[in-house]
């Protein structure tokens, strides 16, 4: 595999994660299977494939170095503070400013990234801020991570990441039978560790070259059979004829997490020599895919406030919007023209979110330059 830092194809794994997350919001969860509940996890087993894979390189280059691997800790959390907190905290000013509910009430939870806490402790999710959970369950496991990478022995490593994986689903389990709101299951950090644990190992055998597990993401055949099982268990948990039950609470993350380990792993073995009309080449590497991943994260972060259908009120800029194209083009937005509508809000949050881009992340971002590991 191609080791550089930068792979390409990964750009429009962002792409499809945040389309998914986005297409099943807008759409007022109506497009037959948990779209927001795969992207969201799309995005957890890629931040612990990119995140252990960081973290392996640099405590290479400390041993090979001979320098105490506190160096590495500090730049891994500058860099994160440079990516992540400046959009961030500038989106929460404004919305304090302009009093979006419930920011200004929930400010200090939504300021030290507990809103998956707030969320499990309420069992509550909290309007126009719903998604930022999903950015909290990052932290926090950015938290802890990096010293069990940069301290421990490398094969403690992988037994860590093997360790998540049934934590995770025990944690889901015991909430489960226990009788735990569905959403504590769903928003926990540790409950989300399967996701990070099955990222975290693809990393750990590519850099550490076990040709034999690496195998497994050659081909499409363990590709075909993880989708397989992810529709299978999507199946079993909307025949169940309630809202939330075992299935979703327990299993649908791994299921989900599974899928998109082997759909990583498998754009990681693309043979970067061949025709660009390869299926994964056009999956993963079209311009558009590239871009929006490139800033999927203002995609993500913006697009709540960009619209949202049961807290967007009535003035809202975009509601009006919404309700004037209705009024010209009658059911516009709606039935078999719902993708119209999710198309249009697209189309206005990637230029809301390309403007972050230009004016606040990349210039930031140029900053991690003088923070390398």
């Amino acid at each position: 595999m191609n080791n550089n830092s930068y792979i390409k194809s990964l750009d429009g794994v962002r792409f499809w994660a945040v389309s998914l997350v986005l297409a099943d919001h807008w759409s007022g969860d109506k497009l037959g299977f948990p779209a927001g509940y795969l992207g969201v996890c799309l995005f957890f087993v890629l931040s612990g494939f990119l995140i252990t894979g960081i973290l392996m390189d640099a405590k290479k280059k400390d041993e090979n170095l001979g320098r105490a691997h506190g160096f590495s800790l500090k730049q891994f959390y500058i860099r994160r503070t440079l990516r992540i907190f400046p959009l961030y905290y500038i989106t929460l000013a404004v919305l304090f400013l302009l009093n979006i509910p419930p920011v200004r009430e929930k400010f200090w939870w939504l300021v030290t990234y507990m809103t998956n806490n707030y969320m499990a402790i309420y069992q509550t999710w909290m309007g126009s801020v719903d998604h930022l959970w999903s950015l909290a369950v990052e932290e926090q496991f950015y938290i802890f991570f990096p010293f069990l990478v940069l301290f421990l022995p490398l094969g403690k490593i992988r037994n860590v990441l093997v360790f998540f994986i049934p934590l995770a689903i025990g944690l889901r389990l015991y909430l489960f039978l226990h009788q735990a709101s569905w959403i504590s299951s769903y928003v926990l950090m540790p409950t989300c560790l399967d996701a990070f644990g099955l990222g975290g190992l693809l990393a750990y055998w590519r850099k550490t070259g076990n040709d034999k597990m690496l195998s497994l993401f050659k081909s499409n055949i363990y590709l075909a059979i993880s989708l397989l099982i992810y529709i299978f268990v999507v199946l079993l948990y909307r025949n169940q004829g309630t809202n939330h039950n075992f299935y979703d609470m327990v299993v649908l993350r791994f299921a989900e997490a599974l899928f998109s380990v082997f759909l990583i792993g498998r754009l990681l073995f693309i043979d970067r020599a061949a025709s660009k009309d390869t299926f994964f080449k056009y999956f993963s590497e079209n311009n558009v895919a590239v871009y929006i991943g490139k800033i999927s994260y203002g995609v993500y972060l913006l697009h709540n406030f960009v619209f949202n259908e049961y807290h967007s009120g009535a003035n809202h800029p975009t509601r009006k919007l919404l309700e004037h194209l209705g009024a010209v083009w009658p059911g516009f937005g709606t039935g078999n023209l719902v993708i119209l509508k999710i198309i249009l809000l697209y189309v206005i949050t990637i230029a809301i979110a390309s403007l972050s881009w230009y004016a606040i992340e990349r210039p930031v971002n140029r900053l991690k330059d003088k923070f390398g590991y």
